[in-house]
């Protein structure tokens, strides 16, 4: 009995040595991408003739690191499954870690093209992240350990784009430094001391025709339910997209915000972010459960995105700051709510397939938001609208609520 208590605890200690190491590798890359967000748009506009121009440059460059992921994120997730999870994360920490120093010395356009082409091609890890916290977790926890993936991302939130406006003070070039000493602080920690949480299986063959993003999309629409809950989180990305990929640009347009102002925004959203997912989602989860938990989730975040389309004082924004948190609190409730329905030995796979499905929204979303709000706030437009993007992100958050309400039982 006193060897089974000692080997539980040391099991224990180990899942939480390894769910710790998920979580800041996760945390990185999304600090690596609050800190690129925010001053890629400033860095292009230095090279371009204004600000509708430089949105145009900014959804490509978006739309080329999306368009790695979604090459890429499947055959991470698929690798992960024949490889073992430890290798592919490491891997990530290693090209994200890259990235960060070719932005730091990419001397145009070009440059920050090819970084986020690596940025895109080694950090489709979220499959990964995925995948492995269900190695870990038990069915009945596993929607609220994903939840988990949305406080981290909700804390890189709060860091980093306060860490990037703060740093950016110095130098444009600097916060991305900064990302690159911390990724290789994790790295060497990753490969020290972390074990490996899915050994390697020979049991199947690795098919490259079986991590074709278009054939693993193909998969989430074979079920009934999974096919719908993957509809509503595609529109909940599309949605984020439509306020990310904008931002910096819509508030430096419509209230003449400076960098620092625009992030240190970015990082009260986090803030409230975490909070919502650290306290309210275990509460509505226990109470309510994961799918009237996503209705309260989209009804905010259809608010919030309302409220921004109508506010015209800059001091408005940080009230509906508060509203829009809980966009971050949906989709990983949604994702949890369908690993439900997929057997262990294809978590990987369709974990890829739901992070694949993810970059194709970042690829769509940065692409249309971006080209919406570089066409109407032109001399061409015949109404200038900033808010463009917003309201069409407005339309996809209805559609969620319908499909959720309508067609989820």
């Amino acid at each position: 009995m006193k060897l089974n208590r000692m080997y539980r605890k040391n099991t224990k200690l180990l899942q939480t040595t390894e769910i710790n190491f998920i979580l800041v590798t996760l945390f990185i890359n999304g600090l690596s991408i609050g800190i690129s967000n925010p001053i890629l748009p400033k860095l292009i506009e230095e090279q371009v003739i204004n600000l509708s121009t430089a949105s145009y440059y900014f959804g490509a460059i978006s739309a080329i690191h999306a368009l790695m992921l979604f090459i890429f994120s499947p055959i991470q997730g698929s690798l992960s499954d024949y490889f073992g999870r430890k290798p592919l994360l490491l891997f990530s920490l290693s090209g994200t870690g890259l990235s960060q120093l070719l932005l730091a010395v990419a001397p145009n356009f070009y440059w920050m093209l090819v970084a986020q082409l690596l940025n895109g091609l080694t950090g489709a890890c979220l499959a990964v992240v995925f995948a492995s916290i269900a190695d870990l977790t038990t069915p009945q926890f596993r929607a609220k350990s994903f939840a988990l993936v949305g406080v981290t991302l909700g804390i890189a939130w709060v860091i980093s784009p306060a860490l990037g406006g703060l740093l950016s003070l110095l130098g444009l070039r600097i916060p991305f430094l900064v990302a690159a000493g911390v990724t290789l602080l994790n790295f060497i920690y990753g490969a020290l001391f972390v074990r490996e949480s899915h050994p390697p299986s020979c049991d199947q063959d690795f098919s490259w025709s079986q991590v074709n993003p278009f054939n693993l999309l193909k998969r989430l629409y074979q079920n009934s339910i999974i096919s719908k809950l993957a509809v509503v989180i595609f529109c909940i990305d599309l949605a984020l997209q439509c306020f990310v990929s904008t931002w910096v640009l819509f508030t430096t347009y419509k209230f003449h915000w400076s960098l620092l102002e625009a992030s240190l925004s970015l990082t009260l959203l986090g803030l409230m972010t975490a909070i919502a997912q650290c306290k309210v989602i275990y509460l509505l989860i226990d109470r309510f459960g994961e799918r009237q938990t996503i209705i309260f989730g989209l009804i905010f975040s259809l608010t919030g995105y309302l409220l921004y389309i109508l506010v015209d004082q800059a001091w408005m924004i940080y009230g509906v700051i508060i509203l829009n948190s809980f966009d971050f609190l949906t989709k990983p409730i949604a994702q949890g709510l369908l690993s439900r329905y997929i057997h262990p030995s294809e978590q990987g796979v369709i974990q890829g397939a739901l992070a694949s499905q993810t970059a194709l929204a970042a690829i769509l979303g940065s692409l249309l938001a971006t080209n919406l709000f570089g066409y109407f706030t032109s001399f061409q437009a015949s109404l200038l609208l900033p808010e463009a993007p917003l309201i069409v992100g407005s339309f996809l958050f209805v559609f969620a609520l319908w499909l959720n309400v309508t067609k989820i039982s």
